[in-house]
């Protein structure tokens, strides 16, 4: 497979191939993405409500070509786009209502009463959401032939799609109240996800992808990001009883998986996480306001003593020598650096981190 906006595709997957497996062949991975010097101007067109702009796949798919040939990849980036239809189109197809602004879609809640709205919840493989995400990644398979890399959409199933399907608000009352239709749903939820990811896997694998979505890693084989934004509003208990065989689930039905745990209030659930010996690696996202790589080196150590893969995002050029007095660069991922706008800045970037052991 090769793709002419990343001709050394074929080198590079071996340090994805070793970033899995916490291995190092010449240097981990780093991912580095600057803009072109005279990048083409991106296609516009009006429409008359945001509903109508995200279900123009077509358009879209020829902006995203534009857009991936504007930049350069630098070090290991690869040129990845996915059929983005929003963070909560799989609970669209499941029942939820779905509204669409203009840069991100939230889902309306479809379940008001448990006993009387549960029957509502099921996966609608007819559903015109559907449709339009099978429409908009055979459209970017088409545009991206021999150029770029498809992924999976944003499913975010688990407790992410129960939020969706009763609302965070209502879901933070019934862990107390109705832990038992809780159980129930995410239950039935997973031979859901399991059919729908296997429908779009099946597409990509056919096309001759490897494997990506909204996280830029790639496997040849099923990879996928398992997560719960949800997490941060209830304690380990209740994450440990209600959520965590869901998620033990999803990594043993995948064959490589990436955590992604976001903010400080899911940390509380890190050392649970941790112990899932199927999930192979952590995305720790600090979130605004809380960058500062020196103070989150105690959560890095602790991934790598579990054994996992990590990704680092956004480091600046002045903490690389923090980074490599404190971890091991076997089973990392560095996901851009700051400070770094141009080639050659780059590559005595990438030069540093070879000496990295």
């Amino acid at each position: 497979m090769s793709f002419s906006l990343q001709p050394e595709y074929e080198q590079i997957k071996n340090r994805y191939h070793a970033f899995w497996v916490q291995e190092v062949i010449d240097r981990p991975l780093v991912s580095i993405v600057i803009p072109v010097e005279n990048p083409e101007p991106i296609p516009q067109k009006i429409y008359t409500d945001f509903k109508s702009q995200w279900l123009d796949v077509s358009f879209r798919a020829e902006q995203i070509d534009i857009e991936l040939s504007n930049q350069l990849y630098l070090g290991d980036a690869l040129p990845t786009t996915f059929p983005n239809m929003g963070p909560e189109i799989f609970s669209a197809w499941c029942g939820c209502g779905y509204q669409f602004g203009e840069t991100t879609t939230w889902s309306e809640s479809c379940v008001h009463s448990w006993e009387e709205d549960y029957n509502k919840i099921s996966l609608d493989m007819n559903h015109p959401y559907l449709k339009a995400t099978l429409d908009y990644t055979n459209a970017l398979l088409e545009k991206g032939k021999g150029k770029f890399i498809v992924g999976l959409p944003d499913f975010h199933p688990g407790g992410d799609h129960l939020a969706a399907m009763r609302d965070p608000s209502h879901l933070a009352m019934d862990m107390i109240d109705n832990v038992q239709w809780l159980k129930k749903t995410l239950h039935a939820s997973y031979p859901d996800f399991h059919k729908i990811y296997d429908l779009f896997y099946g597409i990509l694998r056919t096309a001759g992808m490897p494997i990506t979505s909204w996280l830029d890693l790639i496997y040849e084989g099923k990879y996928y990001i398992p997560s719960n934004d949800f997490s941060c509003m209830i304690s380990p208990d209740m994450f440990n009883d209600m959520f965590l065989p869901g998620i033990i689930e999803e990594c043993r039905f995948l064959d490589k998986s990436i955590y992604h745990l976001d903010g400080p209030g899911a940390l509380k659930h890190l050392d649970v996480l941790l112990d899932i010996r199927e999930l192979d690696a952590i995305q720790w996202v600090c979130g605004a306001g809380n960058e500062d790589f020196k103070r989150w080196i105690p959560i890095y150590q602790k991934i790598q003593k579990a054994g996992k893969s990590l990704q680092i995002l956004e480091l600046k050029i002045s903490e690389l020598d923090l980074m490599f007095e404190n971890l091991n660069p076997e089973g990392v991922y560095i996901k851009g650096i700051k400070g770094v706008d141009d080639r050659e800045t780059a590559e005595k970037v990438l030069k540093r981190i070879e000496r990295w052991r």
